[in-house]
């Protein structure tokens, strides 16, 4: 467990079932279907919807890490690995793509890398460097089974790329669904 050292927020891995519901409801507050377009623009939004069953089978495959303040779930990074990868459609396209795409000449497809599932922090929690230090125990607790680190990020979403960039990750290729683009950015974890 990392304390935060700008409040009383800790960084931990996920441990409880209360837990998946505080991921489930924050990620409710900030599906794109629920905020407005101005709000998207300026704070980001999410695309993919987990069921609480998906979570548990997430959980079970590789915990996720959490940002808690107090009992409250304030931010998350979702651990998606091989084993989830054909439970959720938008979860299966993503790894599909990934497999596909390729880095340094070769393709991805048999390389050892973990997915971010998604990436929230709480509005009132945003701006403080919760996504470096979630992103910064992701690293330390599963660097040492994978080479990568991969998600995709909408190309709308400038604020989650711009933090995503920060944290290390580069644009490697991108892809549209949802009638959306979106960029595939890869974390080298070998360096």
């Amino acid at each position: 467990m990392i304390h935060y050292n700008k409040s009383m927020v800790q960084i931990t891995r996920v441990s409880e079932p209360q837990e998946l519901i505080g991921i489930q409801a924050l990620q409710a507050e900030n599906l794109r279907k629920h905020i407005d377009a101005a709000e998207a623009a300026s704070q980001g939004f999410l695309m993919a919807e987990y069921s609480l069953e998906f979570l548990q089978s997430m959980h079970q495959a590789a915990p996720s890490i959490i940002a808690k303040d107090g009992n409250k779930v304030v931010g998350y990074a979702l651990v998606a690995t091989q084993a989830v990868r054909a439970e959720h459609e938008l979860l299966a396209d993503l790894f599909n793509t990934i497999d596909k795409t390729l880095f340094e000449g070769k393709t991805l497809a048999h390389a050892s890398y973990v997915v971010v599932g998604q990436l929230c922090v709480s509005k009132n929690y945003r701006g403080q460097g919760l996504v470096q230090a979630l992103y910064g125990h992701f690293r330390e607790c599963l660097e040492s089974e994978y080479d990568f680190c991969i998600t995709d990020v909408a190309q709308a979403n400038t604020r989650s790329l711009k933090a995503h960039k920060n944290t290390g990750y580069q644009v490697i290729d991108t892809l549209s669904y949802g009638g959306i683009g979106w960029d595939i950015v890869l974390w080298d974890w070998r360096q």
